[in-house]
Parts: structure tokens; sequence; C-alpha cells
């Protein structure tokens, strides 16, 4: 698309659909769970707002958890789309919530207090309690990571370490596709993506802090040949997208 004379790039980026430890209203982070029936429903709704809008794409980038590659085979499914080359990276993962994950964030508050609980969630640079090495839930355990060196894998993550994780492959992958003129999708997770959208819309520790991205709502930015944002937009009705938002907030006020 040309404006100017200059190209326009768009990018989307889009979360999973409601997953099942979204619906148990648990602490989920690296944990592998797959998405409810609705998770599904939404995913497909989203390829299919894509394909009314007439997007198609080049190449995919999606986390190495279920729920989020789910999302994306189901807006393939609608796009007929899968053919497209998908890669996969744990760098796109979801923040680790360390010590919390598998725990019902209602229990949680309950044991450990509102204020502490509303610290390790909400606070930037402030973790949750780390795994202990010997935890079954570490991710050394995994396969997935089975060629990564244990010092990259993560205990636990604050929103701050997140986004230290997450930029090196935005650079590193992501914008040279971008810049190779493929059309790009990233399916991935509330706070990864909210590492990005932190970057790429400048904002403050505080404003991301309070900032939700909807389950399965295409989140679509334009960008001039610098990779330079220009403008960014939900291809969901205002009303919609108001409600998916509250959702999202309403589930124990957390992602």
């Amino acid at each position: 698309m040309k404006k100017g004379g200059d190209k326009i790039y768009k990018v989307v980026f889009i979360r999973h659909g409601e997953s099942i430890w979204n619906k148990e209203n648990r602490f989920t982070g690296w944990t592998d769970v797959g998405l409810t029936e609705n998770g599904v429903k939404e995913a497909h709704f989203a390829g299919q707002l894509l394909k009314q809008n007439q997007f198609g794409f080049d190449v995919a980038f999606t986390s190495v958890l279920t729920r989020a590659i789910m999302t994306y085979n189901s807006i393939a499914t609608e796009l007929n789309g899968h053919y497209v080359p998908v890669h996969k990276h744990w760098r796109l993962n979801e923040r680790h919530y360390g010590a919390l994950q598998g725990l019902n964030k209602a229990e949680t508050a309950a044991k450990h207090g509102e204020a502490k609980v509303l610290e390790w969630r909400r606070s930037y640079d402030i973790p949750p309690p780390p795994l202990e090495d010997n935890d079954e839930r570490h991710p050394k355990l995994d396969p997935r990571y089975a060629g990564l060196p244990q010092d990259v894998l993560p205990k636990t993550e604050s929103l701050k370490l997140t986004v230290d994780r997450v930029l090196p492959f935005w650079y590193d992958q992501i914008c040279p596709a971008i810049l190779d003129g493929q059309r790009v999708i990233v399916a991935a997770h509330g706070n990864s993506l909210r590492a990005i959208v932190k970057h790429l819309s400048g904002m403050s520790d505080a404003e991301i802090i309070k900032y939700n991205i909807p389950t399965a709502c295409p989140l679509v930015y334009e960008f001039d040949q610098n990779l330079k944002p220009l403008k960014n937009y939900y291809l969901l009705d205002e009303k919609t997208l108001k409600e998916r938002m509250q959702a999202v907030a309403n589930q124990g006020k957390a992602h």
C-alpha cells in the first residue's frame, strides 16, 4: 500500500483466545494449557474478522505454548493459510509467574494478602516468588527448552524482565520479515504482547501496567518504511472491544 509515495507496513498482533486457566482464574505463565471451547470460537471469529478486512499473511510468529499455536491455527483455518510458514519461539511466551503458576488468583490473594499479590501482578519490576530448582514446574524439565542453556530459562519474571526477553526477538526476527515486505501476524500472550506494545507506543512503566489486551482481538499496527509506528487499532467495534477489555480486567484483575 502506498501513501504519499512511501510504503506502509501492517502487522497484526493477537493474544490467544480464552484458555482453560483463564476461565479457572489461575496464574498460567509458561504452563502449557489449551483453549476453552469459547477460546476456540474467539480465535475463529478473529480469523473471520481478518478475512472480512482482507488480511492475508506470508509468515506467522507464535510462542511455543499450545494456546497461542491453537489460536493461530484457528485463524489460519479461516484464511485458508495453513501453508504459511510459522516460526515458534520461547521468547514470545507469556510472562513467567514463578511459584504462582497454577494457583487460583483469589486463593493466592487470600493467602498472601491483596496488597502483596497486587504488587507481584501489577508492579513493573517486582517479580513473584521464583520457582525452586527442583520444582516440577521448572522449564528446564520441559522438552520445549531442552536445547537452551538453563541460565536463560526464567524461574520468575516481572513485566520488565518480560520486555527484556521479548524485544530482542522483535528486532532480530520479526522486524527483518516486516522490512522484507512480508505480511506478518504475531500470535502470543497478554504480557509478551504488552512488552512489544509498550515499546512501539512509548508507554511509560505506569501506563503499560494499566493497559489490557483482550483475548483474540486482532490489533493492527501500521509502520512507515523505518518501522516508525503511524497508528494502531483493533478490528472490533468499540462496544465489543470495551466488553472484551473489561472481561480481561475482571479476570482476577490480572493476566
